[in-house]
């Protein structure tokens, strides 16, 4: 059964997200740091950063595609849950910056789509 509509959307979104959200260190750390806090370890933001923009270049093309298999919502509906998680609880432990819990938010609400 092909997916709806709004599920290509919804991959579509997420794609858009991850690639922007993980390319963004290697364009600018700079930048990246000015909103989310300075960083100790630069070659752990770039390989999340690398991974989140993969799993986005995924979901962009299964949307263009209109393909999106059972395994593919798992990683975009997993790695949301998981970035939230994480997210929420390196915040509440003072290990990261407050401005996480905004995209904490963003990856909740993926997963609630996902769920949908």
């Amino acid at each position: 059964m092909p997916p709806t509509d709004e599920a290509v959307r919804l991959a579509r979104l997420q794609a858009i997200f991850y690639v922007a959200t993980g390319v963004w260190p290697f364009l600018s750390m700079r930048t990246f740091e000015a909103v989310t806090g300075p960083k100790v370890d630069r070659w752990l933001v770039k390989t999340v950063g690398a991974l989140v923009a993969v799993i986005g270049s995924g979901l962009a093309v299964a949307s263009r595609r209109r393909q999106l298999a059972p395994e593919l919502v798992l990683v975009a509906a997993g790695s949301a849950a998981a970035l939230a998680t994480i997210d929420t609880v390196y915040v509440a432990r003072r290990r990261i910056s407050p401005v996480y819990l905004l995209d904490a938010v963003a990856e909740i609400a993926l997963v609630a789509g996902w769920a949908r």
